[in-house]
């Protein structure tokens, strides 16, 4: 992750990194010194009320520890920034006592959904796990086709119905094929646009319903995947999905370069929710763990 989010960051944010450089590389700390780091913050993507947050947070630490040297304030910096990504381990995806582990997967329609879970399958395969996907999404054009062909790349099996059908019966068929068949992880995928919000919301919580009520316990994992070219627009659909079912884990895809990496943090910070995995490029390997510190010392460490 640290070396392909660096080269991505070079590659696009040319600007950012000389302005973030230039920040830390002067002596002391002064006033222009704050207000130069939330305009870089900002320019980012961090967004203001996560970057009037941490600058605040970052005056506190430094007057605490009498730090007055700038090369000293970035390791604090780095510091303060781990510990607002970290979770206490909440950042690995939660297995089931016994499988199969079910994951249902959210998010609007161009985000990268399907090619997530196709990643994420490959991922599973790839450690020797059963995997099975569930086409939930009956109502985009092609969108069971795309899934099964994802499938077949990756080799894994799928459950499907005619499109334009219940997505919940679908979804009511994958689970009861993924424990007669003893598979070890189910991948379900859902709708990212019906006809109106109202309609995508109540159709999230049906298939919620369904999944626990074939497999107590299930799903294990809601995790939404979002776009993290599209900034602050994420953490509006974070907050439209956990309106409806219990959001438990973020993916961002496309955070390869094309992205402003700061969104990770406002994200994190303005909606509570984990950040689970990130996709840091298009080949089906390039689904990776998020690490903190890894994250973080990318960001502030391109050089």
């Amino acid at each position: 992750m640290l070396e392909q989010f660096k080269k991505g960051l070079l590659k696009t944010r040319e600007k950012f990194v000389n302005r973030l450089e230039s920040l830390f590389s002067r002596s002391e700390i002064d006033d222009l010194f704050f207000d130069e780091l939330e305009e870089i913050l900002i320019s980012a993507d961090v967004g203001v009320e996560t970057t009037i947050k941490i600058t605040g947070m970052l005056k506190e630490r430094l007057k605490d520890e009498k730090i007055k040297e700038r090369s000293t304030a970035r390791e604090v910096l780095k510091k303060l920034l781990v510990e607002m990504l970290e979770d206490d381990g909440q950042s690995k995806l939660a297995s089931a006592p016994h499988p199969p582990a079910v994951y249902l997967v959210l998010g609007v329609n161009g985000v990268g959904k399907t090619t997530t879970i196709a990643k994420m399958a490959y991922r599973y395969a790839q450690e020797g796990k059963r995997v099975l996907l569930a086409a939930g999404d009956t109502f985009r054009a092609a969108a069971i086709e795309q899934l099964e062909e994802w499938s077949r790349a990756v080799g894994v099996g799928m459950i499907k119905h005619q499109a334009g059908g219940d997505p919940s019966a679908v979804i009511f068929d994958a689970v009861n094929a993924a424990v007669a068949r003893q598979v070890d992880v189910l991948i379900c995928d859902t709708a990212g646009r019906l006809h109106t919000k109202m309609n995508l919301l109540e159709e999230v919580k049906k298939i919620y319903r369904v999944i626990n009520k074939v497999l107590p316990g299930a799903p294990h994992e809601t995790l939404l995947v979002l776009d993290a070219t599209t900034g602050h627009n994420g953490i509006a659909q974070a907050r439209l999905f956990g309106e409806a079912v219990p959001v438990t884990g973020l993916i961002l895809a496309k955070l390869d370069g094309t992205a402003k990496g700061g969104i990770v943090l406002a994200v994190k910070d303005i909606t509570g929710i984990p950040v689970k995995l990130i996709g840091v490029g298009e080949k089906k390997n390039d689904l990776q763990p998020f690490d903190a510190g890894h994250f973080v010392e990318a960001l502030l460490d391109v050089k």
